[in-house]
């Protein structure tokens, strides 16, 4: 394998949004980019098919294929699948082949997922997400960990990502995301709770001044919309993720009395969007709002209709 990252041949294991965006950021600098996602098989495949076309790239056909044929990994799939990728990818994956996990799961599950790719031949770092990708693209905030961290980070620096070691091991990068996690994925749910509640009430107005006053650092009324635009578009995945927290809580002895609460309301979000109360999915408005009144004003004509 070359040690110098451009030229290497990079494998990406998920092909949704951050799948999506890391293509086009290495493909822009002429880095050679094959994908798999298992929604290649299904009616979600025309759309990732025309975007691997319009890219440049290549499409493999299974887990095996795609590790095969790739010099580092990158596994970007949903928290709950980040153990079963890695055992996909590990029957594969030659020898000395970096795997970054790029997944929100626990530092249990980090640690089960090294073991199987480093039982195999391959290279595994753990990789943690410090925020949302969009915004920062590949330069996304990205902490290592595990016995390689410090040696990939400059390699993955060089093809533009935005690395830094958090610790040589495993598990490390992990904790500090997953508690991170706690704080922003709950007050996703709680605005989102919060700010309803006080529509139901005719008291926005109100809440959100007295919000302002304690924590003038915020612009509420503009969180307010991100939080319940992510939330929608993305809450299956967040609450999936919200489950690896809770695990991880578990992990250090407690009860995540807090976490379960979250991943509870960032599911029964995503239901409400798989139902279409926010509008068609796939479309240029969906999840749009910049307003959060209205997609609040849509949860409570709906409970209000259920009685």
């Amino acid at each position: 394998m070359s040690g110098d990252s451009r030229r290497w041949q990079i494998g990406l294991v998920g092909y949704g949004e951050v799948g999506k965006i890391l293509a086009e950021d290495l493909r822009q600098q002429d880095i050679k980019v094959a994908a798999f996602d298992l929604k290649l098989g299904n009616e979600q495949g025309a759309a990732l098919r025309h975007h691997a076309t319009r890219h440049g790239v290549t499409l493999a056909a299974s887990h095996a294929d795609l590790t095969a044929r790739s010099d580092f990994i990158v596994s970007a799939v949903t928290a709950s699948q980040a153990v079963s990728v890695a055992k996909a990818c590990a029957a594969a994956i030659n020898q000395g082949t970096w795997f970054l996990d790029f997944n929100s799961a626990s530092p249990g599950a980090k640690q089960r997922a090294a073991k199987l790719i480093d039982d195999a031949g391959g290279r595994y770092v753990e990789g943690a997400v410090m925020t949302s990708v969009p915004p920062y693209r590949i330069k996304v905030p990205l902490l290592l960990g595990g016995p390689g961290a410090r040696e990939l980070e400059p390699l993955l620096n060089a093809i533009g990502f935005a690395a830094k070691v958090a610790s040589d091991k495993l598990g490390v990068s992990s904790a500090v995301k997953m508690c991170r996690s706690i704080m922003v994925k709950g007050l996703e749910a709680m605005v989102i709770e919060s700010f309803t509640t006080a529509r139901a009430y005719g008291v926005e107005d109100a809440v959100l001044a007295s919000l302002a006053e304690t924590f003038p650092g915020i612009n509420w009324e503009k969180q307010g919309a991100y939080f319940f635009q992510r939330v929608i578009e993305h809450g299956r995945r967040r609450a999936e993720e919200v489950r690896e927290v809770a695990e991880t809580v578990r992990e250090a002895g407690l009860t995540p009395w807090s976490a379960q609460g979250t991943g509870e309301r960032q599911a029964w979000v995503a239901d409400l969007a798989d139902q279409g109360l926010f509008g068609a999915k796939g479309t240029k408005e969906f999840a749009r709002s910049a307003d959060w009144r209205t997609e609040a004003d849509r949860i409570l004509a709906k409970i209000r209709r259920e009685g």
